[in-house]
This record gives structure tokens, sequence and C-alpha cells, in this order.
């Protein structure tokens, strides 16, 4: 399951998504809008998926994540519009027979939102 929403995100819906009766784990990330970023205070951040591209690009990390490691399933769902701080953002959910793997699958598709950064992203700070 790939989404793009601007519906508040379940991680239990998504973890439900991906596992199955094989499933040994499911590894799950819950990205939060934290209340500082670059030293200053974050009052929100808004994402946009303007060029429509957000779903492809994390249907190819998603992917990646399968031709990597031996996971079951893997689920990412980023939300898009204004968040305020302590909102989930995004949730990551592996499932696998091993731990190991979910762990690591994970950790991959983290970090490739993070370097590919699918939608824009602006924060606003309380100090402006």
């Amino acid at each position: 399951m790939i989404e793009i929403t601007e519906a508040p995100i379940s991680p239990e819906r998504v973890i439900e998504k991906v596992k199955n009766d094989s499933s040994g784990c499911v590894v799950t990330y819950v990205g939060l809008i934290r209340n500082r970023s670059q030293g200053r205070p974050v009052l929100s951040v808004e994402y946009q998926d303007s060029d429509g591209n957000a779903t492809s690009t994390l249907q190819a990390i998603a992917d990646e994540a399968r031709n990597r490691w031996p996971i079951e399933s893997i689920a990412i769902s980023h939300r898009t519009g204004k968040l305020m701080v302590g909102e989930i953002n995004l949730v990551v959910a592996v499932a696998s027979a091993h731990r190991s793997e979910g762990f690591a699958a994970c950790q991959y598709a983290i970090d490739q939102f993070k370097q590919r950064l699918p939608t824009q992203k602006v924060e606003s700070y309380r100090d402006l």
C-alpha cells in the first residue's frame, strides 16, 4: 500500500495492510512533526504534492526495499497539507518473517524518503 493523503494517518490501519499469518513481525516507523527544526520553534509544516509524483516516488522506494530484502509486504503512508506539531506525517510498515530484514527494509525506506522527499516541505516558525 502506497498512500498520499490529507487525512490523519492511523498507524494501526497501515499495520493491518501489511501483516498476515506468515509475518513474524511488522516493523513500524511513525514520523511526527516536532516542535523544533534548525534551532527554531516550529509552528507547522506543510507538505504538497504539486507535481503529482509523490506516489511514484514512494512506490519506487517500496519496490527497492522488496528487491533488497526478503520482506513480505511494505506500506508507506505520507500525509500532505498543513500539519501541526505532534501530528503524524509518515508511517512506514514492513512485514517480514524475521526482524533483521524488517528493520533493515524499514530503515532503508525512511532514509530514502528523507533523501528524495517526494513532496515539497515548507516549515512555518513561531518566531516569524
